[in-house]
């Protein structure tokens, strides 16, 4: 951390799930010494889904302060993907917009540092990618990220999700709002234009609904399917009787 000056170190699984150890707990609750680093605990903000440590690095016998923020994903469920990628989504922007533009990389990592790790980086490289290309390419994002480290992206499960999330990304953009700001930011949002008769609160429901239909749309086809594919198997197995 300090050699590559990282200001940042995202985690993306609990210390413990399903009763089994999955990380160490790295960092200390006031002040620890590890070799010639002095590891000081700032503060800690807690949010819904993740939380943020703020660490101050100082090393022995430099002048030089450094500050290193932890972003600690918890909504990530013991089994599986999380059920919709809104909080991910919120949690990948927030490391983006606090990480300082030229600073070192971002330590990414989970438990195996694979499946969880890999969604978050596909993420947040096809975020950038569309923002910058308006296209996605997340085959070969995956495919360049396991060329450089095995079972990057381990499940279909979590290459699904992956899909999923940039649905979402991309038909609803980022509609959060400070709570310092929302009191002035109301007035705009609800006020009507006369010109398209609609406001900003009428066109996001739109695209929830959108993007509701976009996913039961892709469900609904997907478990079409599996089904054809199933009654084929059955008519395979009755001619083989």
């Amino acid at each position: 951390i300090w050699q590559e000056r990282s200001t940042s170190i995202v985690m993306v699984t609990n210390l413990v799930e399903v009763g089994r150890v999955k990380c160490c707990k790295y960092w200390p609750d006031a002040s620890e010494i590890h070799g010639d680093i002095k590891v000081t605990l700032v503060e800690t903000e807690m949010l819904a889904e993740y939380m943020i440590r703020t660490f101050s690095l100082h090393k022995a016998g430099s002048d030089e302060t450094r500050q290193l923020r932890q972003f600690h994903f918890t909504g990530w469920p013991d089994h599986g993907v999380p059920y919709h990628a809104t909080g991910l989504l919120a949690f990948i922007r927030r490391v983006k917009s606090t990480n300082a533009p030229h600073s070192g990389p971002v330590v990414v990592h989970c438990s195996a540092g694979a499946g969880r790790t890999g969604c978050f980086i596909v993420i947040d490289i096809m975020m950038d990618m569309a923002g910058r290309e308006g296209l996605l390419d997340i085959y070969n994002c995956v495919c360049e990220l396991r060329s450089r480290r095995i079972n990057m992206v381990q499940t279909e499960e979590q290459y699904v999700f992956i899909h999923d999330a940039m649905l979402e990304a991309c038909l609803c953009g980022d509609t959060a709002i400070s709570v310092h700001t929302f009191r002035a930011a109301y007035p705009t949002i609800v006020c009507t234009d006369p010109q398209s008769g609609s406001s900003q609160v009428k066109d996001e429901f739109q695209v929830c609904l959108q993007h509701l239909l976009c996913i039961l749309l892709i469900y609904q086809k997907f478990s079409s399917f599996a089904l054809s594919e199933h009654s084929h198997c059955w008519r395979c197995a009755c001619c083989a009787f």
